[in-house]
């Protein structure tokens, strides 16, 4: 018999409950994997506390990495004993879980397991804002809200490989260490710093090109007035609470800004989008950028890996290991 974690009402952690299931059985097009880790996000505390609804209960979790331990019909390519990454599908707080056959991403052995599911997430978000949303490229300057986490980690690794320069916000001088130490250009520190006039000051008045806000509350308005004119501003998460209603005058004509609300699970949705994506992922990872894992949890102690993320305890990504 295997566990999984169960959201039984939407709130707090209270509402994540230990139970025990059996492994299913693959219908046609999907297979059943054995999890080695699954990674803890943000979207599975929106998800928890009802930004996003779900039918309850419900299974969360939207990235994990195992092997294949059964196939069902007509999932073609796959075998039982493959080593595999998903991302994008809630279901993942879970020993063992279904899944189509379509998401099971092939594993390199030289990736290893915890690293990738600790990461593949991030990196289709990484792929997914400086690629699509913004294209970043040599000369281009970003700033990345939570340097110290693993998607700021992942952002900053990969500009910096398309020849940008990383501008990153961190709460405390350890974060901001842990962030230079990942390969940062610049950190401002402190959670009441003035962004605006140090972002501006780095830059030389100009602003930066591109912003990612994940933090939300008041600090996406704090984060438009960091983006040069027709720069743009993605605004991806709301860990610090709901965002105040803009004003379309925040934006332009003036400032001349992009803002984009861009969603990684919609971005994973397509298949076509997806692979493509998940390939460029793996190459980075065996590049070596990938965020370290931060802490690592037992399966049944999700609802405290969730509250630690919530509280901003932690630095790089976290795992649960079943």
């Amino acid at each position: 018999m295997d566990i999984q974690i169960e959201l039984t009402a939407i709130g707090g952690t209270d509402g994540l409950r230990v139970a025990p299931c059996a492994p299913g059985d693959p219908g046609a097009g999907q297979i059943r994997v054995r999890h080695d880790g699954i990674g803890v996000n943000f979207i599975d505390i929106y998800q928890r506390t009802g930004l996003y609804r779900l039918p309850l209960p419900a299974v969360l979790g939207v990235e994990g990495a195992g092997v294949v331990e059964a196939v069902g019909p007509d999932a073609d390519g796959l075998r039982i004993g493959d080593r595999i990454v998903y991302a994008g599908l809630t279901g993942g707080y879970a020993a063992s879980r279904l899944l189509p056959a379509w998401r099971a991403v092939p594993l390199p052995d030289a990736i290893d397991s915890d690293i990738a599911a600790a990461s593949f997430l991030r990196g289709l978000t990484a792929h997914m804002l400086l690629t699509r949303t913004h294209t970043v490229g040599a000369g281009s300057t970003i700033l990345v809200h939570a340097a110290a986490g693993g998607l700021g980690a992942t952002l900053t690794a990969w500009a910096k490989q398309r020849g940008a320069t990383v501008i990153g916000t961190a709460g405390t001088p350890q974060k901001a260490q842990t962030a230079r130490e990942a390969g940062i250009d610049h950190v401002i520190i402190g959670r009441d710093a003035d962004i605006v006039a140090e972002v501006r000051a780095l830059t030389d008045g100009r602003g930066v090109d591109f912003a990612i806000d994940g933090i939300g509350g008041t600090m996406l308005a704090r984060t438009l007035g960091c983006v040069r004119r027709f720069g743009t501003v993605a605004s991806i998460g709301q860990a610090a609470g709901p965002i105040p209603p803009l004003d379309v005058e925040d934006l332009g004509p003036l400032r001349s800004l992009t803002l984009a609300r861009p969603s990684v699970m919609a971005y994973a949705a397509d298949p076509d989008t997806y692979r493509a994506a998940a390939l460029d992922v793996i190459r980075a990872m065996e590049g070596g950028i990938a965020p370290t894992i931060g802490r690592r949890y037992g399966l049944a102690d999700a609802a405290r890996a969730q509250a630690d993320l919530e509280a901003g305890a932690t630095t790089g990504s976290l795992l649960l290991v079943p």
